[in-house]
């Protein structure tokens, strides 16, 4: 007999901001990961313990802010959290690294969480998981109601691989350059309910969905859906998964403002897109490929443009309502990313120069708050 989905969708402010990142855990000597996350996490002060949390592997932990009314206080929270994170790993004789694929771990060195959760999803992935040694950067977003969710998650994703180029950081793997910008997309799509999601249309069709997933036993809850994308009912939000993790706070806090400024923009927007799926997803390969040396094709007009003017375009159809919400400032590091590249690249430049993937390491993890 057919249950029906008790899925609800919170209310929360909208535009109201909540942001994950993944750190790495490194080894002061040899800069590889090391599985000391639980040894630091038992550090964490009690209030801070729903802040600074564990993650898929032992060598990562999670840091995530509050729900933050405006950007100021993401900046504060977040500074605050992985200040603090870092004075832990540095009394447990480690640091912390941000970037979406070390370059030279080897994932059959790396120990599992204990949590039950992740267990049980490794049980279930076997090789495809233990492979999953990736870091991203996930932005929650507060939207005023479940349909206006729906309407923002379908339209969001032809966007979404520009951000995906805008934050690439993971070109190498094990000691192997990939040929990609962000290998650590391709990684994620080898997970089940992963990647590019298709076409909710409504919330109905969504619960729906939902219903019959946890009914037939393909996932436990709506945290099983890893979309690039999709509503989030517990916290009345929508998440943005797409993104790799930059390697400066200036990086994140500018894409954060990004993708706050692009939800509002088009929650502001009468229009309900649905985008061909097979364009988003090679959209999405030239992003991880080509990171902004990409091209971008807006399906509808069939334009092809290069994945730099995508950018561009976006920073100018953010502006308006980026300067309502008091985040215009931003501005001026988008651009910056623009010129000066993505981690991806430097990683790049680094390790053709010096032909050492600890330097790649030993150069970016320094300025990371510069």
């Amino acid at each position: 007999m057919k249950q029906e989905s008790k899925v609800e969708f919170k209310t929360s402010r909208p535009f109201s901001l909540g942001v994950e990142i993944e750190l790495q855990i490194l080894d002061k000597q040899s800069f590889n990961l090391v599985p000391k996350a639980p040894e630091l996490l038992a550090m964490v002060p009690t209030p801070l313990q729903q802040r600074i949390k564990p993650e898929f592997i032992r060598s990562m932990i999670e840091v995530n802010t509050e729900v933050c009314s405006n950007m100021d206080q993401v900046r504060d929270n977040l500074k605050q959290l992985i200040l603090k994170a870092e004075e832990l790993a540095d009394r447990s004789s480690c640091f912390l690294f941000a970037a979406s694929l070390h370059p030279f771990a080897r994932y059959s060195e790396q120990q599992p969480s204990s949590d039950p959760r992740y267990m049980r999803i490794m049980d279930d992935l076997q090789l495809v998981g233990r492979r999953f040694i990736t870091q991203g950067l996930h932005v929650h977003v507060g939207m005023s109601n479940h349909e206006a969710a729906i309407r923002v998650c379908d339209s969001i994703r032809l966007f979404l691989p520009i951000l995906l180029a805008l934050t690439c950081s993971s070109p190498y793997y094990e000691g192997i350059d990939t040929g990609l910008h962000s290998y650590r997309a391709k990684l994620f799509e080898a997970l089940p309910l992963a990647g590019m999601p298709d076409q909710l249309e409504s919330w109905d069709k969504y619960l729906d969905m939902v219903t019959l997933l946890t009914n037939t036993g393909i996932i436990t809850s709506v945290r099983d859906l890893w979309w690039d994308v999709r509503p989030h009912p517990d916290f009345g939000t929508i998440e943005i998964r797409i993104c790799d993790l930059p390697s400066t706070f200036r990086e994140i806090l500018a894409i954060v403002a990004l993708i706050q400024g692009l939800v509002a923009e088009v929650t502001e927007s009468d229009k309900h897109l649905n985008p061909n799926i097979q364009v988003l997803k090679s959209n999405k390969w030239q992003a991880a490929r080509y990171g902004l040396a990409g091209t971008f094709v807006y399906p509808l007009l069939q334009k092809r443009i290069s994945m730099l003017e995508a950018a561009g375009e976006i920073f100018a159809k953010v502006m308006p309502v980026m300067k309502k919400l008091g985040t215009s400032q931003y501005q001026s590091e988008l651009q910056q990313i623009i010129k000066r590249g993505t981690s991806a690249e430097h990683q790049r430049s680094i390790f053709a120069e010096k032909k050492d993937f600890s330097a790649i390491i030993k150069e970016l993890q320094p300025k990371f708050w510069q």
